[in-house]
């Protein structure tokens, strides 16, 4: 199996400077080279004391923008954040008192534990991710789970989780961090999704996005409200009367402005990509490496690569070679990007060969 060149890969690894032997876009992306220019020429600017306030701004909007086009949202359903624990904290509060949240086991603590500690006796029950479609009931008031898992990498089978909570009427929050960048993700069969996009989107940390429904959204509380939720936020820097944004921008989160600085160019380059291709470039990828490895193809098969490596002896020999990689929860973790070539699954075998 050799991985195909399409013009989006051309494109997309002409666009970043590094990324030999780097495997961990599950940890954190690597900044193209544009993220990098616009982040230096904004530290250099702001120096000078040249501050550009509206050119913060308009790369906060930007980002916004692009993020709805490579989901499918439109821009007024997207707030902006800067984690996704308070994005879920947010969506927390759309759930009923004494209503059930389900959730898979090991699932990632920014997506589960904001539940936990919403109070009002929301019950969160946690099952395994293969069988979350077929736990979700009558009683069940919404189910929230990472698209891709970061543990295991394991790839939720959506279709068989919204058609089960169509059935219950079940509301869905979905978190794309791990999966927005190299697989399509369409935010519009969910009540809502999260995204940190710091990691396959190669941005700055501190740039989250959360995707809402009109019809969710009437149940969800501004908690967070300052002067970027405003109608105007200009004139939404003082006092408590101003009226809050009508669309999804009422639940926005006062933005990081230099992260959204190299956010801005990062973001669009993925939107020029055909993600498509992406999806089965790192896919190809990562099973030519579970292929040297002689690991299980999972049926839902995806960037991610992980293994029972208890002693982490084999996170030692990739980090020996040369190789960045991770560990989670006993098990050493590679993740194929855009940056990546058949040159980097070769390395990494080799290193694992002893």
């Amino acid at each position: 199996m050799r991985p195909t060149t399409t013009d989006s890969i051309t494109r997309a690894r002409a666009a970043f400077s590094g990324g030999r032997g780097y495997l961990a876009a599950c940890t954190t992306g690597l900044p193209p080279i544009a993220a990098r220019e616009a982040v230096v020429a904004d530290i250099d600017a702001a120096a000078r004391g040249d501050v550009d306030i509206a050119g913060y701004s308009a790369a906060v909007e930007s980002s916004r923008a692009s993020f709805a086009t490579l989901v499918g949202a439109a821009p007024d359903r997207v707030a902006i954040g800067s984690q996704v624990s308070v994005l879920t904290a947010l969506v927390a509060d759309g759930v009923p008192d004494g209503g059930e949240v389900l959730v898979p086991e090991g699932e990632f603590s920014s997506v589960a534990r904001p539940f936990l500690h919403a109070g009002r006796g929301l019950r969160i029950r946690p099952v395994a991710l293969e069988s979350l479609a077929d736990e979700i009931g009558a009683q069940t008031s919404l189910v929230a789970f990472s698209l891709v898992q970061s543990a295991s990498g394991t790839v939720a089978d959506c279709d068989a989780i919204l058609e089960a909570a169509r059935r219950h009427r079940t509301r869905t929050y979905c978190d794309a961090t791990q999966a927005a960048g190299w697989m399509p993700v369409d935010a519009a069969r969910f009540d809502a999704v999260a995204c940190h996009a710091y990691k396959w989107l190669c941005s700055p940390r501190g740039v989250a996005f959360l995707v809402v429904s009109e019809e969710f959204q009437r149940h969800l509380i501004p908690r967070y409200a300052g002067w970027y939720a405003g109608a105007d936020p200009w004139l939404s820097c003082y006092g408590h009367e101003f009226p809050l944004a009508t669309d999804a921008r009422a639940l926005d989160v006062s933005p990081a402005w230099q992260a959204f600085v190299g956010a801005a160019p990062a973001l669009e380059l993925f939107v020029s990509l055909d993600m498509t291709e992406v999806f089965a470039h790192v896919t190809e990828l990562a099973a030519r490496f579970r292929e040297g490895r002689g690991l299980r193809h999972p049926a839902l098969e995806g960037a991610i690569v992980t293994w029972a490596d208890p002693d982490a002896s084999d996170l030692a020999a990739l980090t020996a070679a040369g190789i960045t990689a991770s560990g989670r929860s006993g098990r050493a973790r590679v993740g194929f990007h855009v940056f990546n070539d058949e040159a980097d699954v070769e390395i990494a075998l080799a290193a694992l060969v002893r």
